[in-house]
């Protein structure tokens, strides 16, 4: 594997001191992903070379790549989200948006907190390619995108798929504190299944997910080797929506409306 030179402007060390800040404001208020963001740019070292030189080795990388679609422009385009056939991956995701309320674009302005996110350079593209297809992961996976459990089990999968500490201490501090919340290991079973089933299953990232939309979605799961999360889905029965979300007040109260948020 190619060694790519660090993203420019960084210093190559972590910040811990912002990542535990952050990581308390996410644990008291799971609706705050701003803090999701400002993990990712503290414990994320070296994290965005790795990912782009493993792109660009593949089959289909270098050319995407090379056209740099921009996946966020083309997620809110109305005509391109109409335009799957029933049972793909695409209409699912139609599905998912239109449930939740959620949208690619919004998801895009919550980053912006990191000034490297809009940078024309091939690094933050790739970034801005994770990103984007965060809530397509949800749609594959199964995990649920408006509870804390799908969150932190997608976290971990995430972790297991692109690497980053970020995603392993968010993870990771979410089942913890599941332990004092929900009294049992329901909750971090779930998360340690999301990381079990991302080393599993295909890297996903090198996906061109404009052919992928297209596909059946049982028929992409099975060549991505995305299995059902069967501890999850035994620990959303068990919890309840309200421990399922236990970060999150707002997840639990039903007559509330859903916030417009961005991934863990």
């Amino acid at each position: 594997m190619a060694k790519l030179p660090p993203f420019p402007g960084t210093t190559g060390r972590r910040d811990w001191r912002t990542a535990f800040d952050a990581i308390r404001k996410l644990l008291s208020n799971g609706d705050d992903t701003t803090q999701v963001f400002r993990i990712m740019r503290a414990l994320n070292v070296g994290n965005a070379p790795m990912n782009y030189a493993r792109f660009i080795a593949t089959e289909e990388g270098g050319r995407m790549a090379y056209e740099r679609v921009e996946l966020a422009q083309r997620f809110t385009d109305k005509a391109f989200v109409a335009s799957f056939a029933p049972g793909t991956v695409g209409a699912a995701y139609r599905n998912f948006l239109e449930t939740t309320g959620y949208s690619a674009d919004g998801l895009a302005e919550i980053s912006k907190i990191n000034r490297e996110e809009d940078m024309p350079h091939p690094y933050a593209w790739f970034g801005r390619r994770v990103r984007d297809t965060h809530d397509i992961w949800h749609v594959l996976t199964g995990y649920k995108a408006d509870e804390s459990l799908g969150e932190a089990a997608l976290v971990a999968f995430s972790y297991a798929q692109v690497g980053g500490l970020g995603w392993a201490f968010i993870g990771g501090a979410a089942a913890l504190k599941s332990l004092k919340v929900t009294g049992g290991t329901l909750f971090a079973r779930a998360v340690w299944e999301g990381y079990r089933n991302g080393r599993k299953a295909k890297w996903i990232s090198g996906e061109d997910y404009l052919t992928l939309l297209h596909e059946p979605i049982d028929a992409v799961r099975a060549r991505l080797n995305i299995v059902t999360p069967t501890a999850y889905l035994h620990a959303q029965r068990e919890l309840g929506a309200e421990l399922a979300s236990y970060l999150s007040a707002s997840k639990a109260d039903k007559a509330a409306p859903a916030p417009e948020r961005a991934a863990a």
